[in-house]
């Protein structure tokens, strides 16, 4: 992996499951210096008591900045002197998304804009920005706001030059009991005695464990190039299925409640399309969508196309790997909420 040795890497929305993820898997190693950069000052101020109190000489290299990405007079000062940047604040509830979709417009469109302006300025080296299976063939407010922030990342990494930042993409799926996810939901409506709520048992959706998501952005941070965009293999299973395999191993009887799908659901994900897939380069774990680099003269590509989309499928949650109940259960317990270190 490109060394992080005596460098400053930046994380953006540091203080949510990702950010945190990412600080534990460097704490211990080389780095110099890991800042932390978000707006929340409460979310800060206990991520600041518990390192210091838990990792006391570790905790040395946290430095915390207090700024908001719609804002980038704010964070200007957070990238002076960064090396790499792990973009991951973003607005990311599907429904609040649909009621205020400006807000997911200032956050996830204008806010990494102004995270890419600051990597420029400061010189920083490589920045990864985080984007969600959502983002593909997107019918919500909160994926059309990452689509185009995936499309601006893109068009702006055409614009670099050399000794220019490189920017490049991940797009991940569900993330395990990260915060606001069902699986905690589940887990709370259990001990309240209440039954599981889902939408649509028949739903299907990606299952990441947030190391998966880690090591996903961590393999576009050595392997990406301007515009590249990375997806990591995951296997899928329907909501019914985690519902039941939720239960199970909370010994609970409860029983599951089905409420109607949410405003901006979708019965499956897509993260990769058919289109993307068409050029995409392919490995055991990972795929990679390269930047389409055509320029604006149109009249090259109308008369010239290609056949290769015809071949194409998308890569869906309902064509993965399906996992079980009992495959479900084995994933879960990776999971501190059911035993496990995650």
């Amino acid at each position: 992996m490109t060394s992080l040795n005596n460098k400053i890497l930046l994380i953006t929305g540091g203080t949510g499951s990702f950010g945190q993820a990412v600080l534990n898997r460097f704490l211990d190693t080389d780095v110099a210096e890991i800042r932390i950069l978000s707006r929340d000052e409460k979310k800060q101020d206990d991520m600041r008591h518990a390192y210091q109190t838990a990792r006391p000489e570790a905790a040395k290299k946290i430095k915390f900045y207090l700024g908001d990405v719609r804002d980038y007079s704010s964070i200007a000062g957070a990238f002076r002197g960064a090396d790499y940047v792990f973009h991951a604040a973003a607005l990311k509830q599907v429904p609040s998304c649909e009621f205020y979709p400006m807000e997911a417009v200032r956050t996830n469109i204008i806010g990494s804009n102004n995270v890419i302006d600051a990597c420029v300025a400061n010189g920083v080296k490589k920045a990864v920005f985080l984007s969600t299976d959502k983002a593909a063939y997107p019918v919500n407010a909160m994926g059309m706001s990452k689509a185009l922030m995936e499309k601006n990342v893109i068009a702006r990494s055409r614009q670099m030059l050399a000794g220019d930042p490189v920017l490049c993409l991940t797009r991940y799926g569900n993330v395990m009991a990260s915060r606001g996810s069902v699986i905690p939901l589940f887990c709370s409506q259990i001990e309240e005695g209440k039954p599981i709520t889902v939408t649509n048992p028949e739903m299907t959706r990606f299952m990441m464990t947030l190391e998966d998501a880690v090591d996903l952005v961590l393999y576009a941070f050595e392997h990406g190039q301007q515009g590249d965009l990375f997806v990591q293999k995951a296997p899928a299973a329907t909501i019914a299925t985690l519902a039941q395999a939720v239960l199970e191993l909370k010994h609970s009887e409860n029983g599951v409640t089905c409420i109607g799908t949410r405003h901006g659901e979708k019965l499956f994900e897509t993260l990769v399309t058919a289109e993307e897939m068409a050029r995409a380069e392919e490995t055991a774990d990972y795929f990679c969508v390269h930047a389409d680099n055509r320029d604006l003269n149109y009249d090259n590509y109308v008369i010239r196309g290609s056949r290769s989309l015809e071949r194409a499928e998308a890569y869906t949650s309902h064509n993965t790997t399906r996992l079980g109940v009992e495959e479900m259960k084995l994933l879960l317990q990776k999971l501190s909420l059911f035993g496990g270190d995650l």
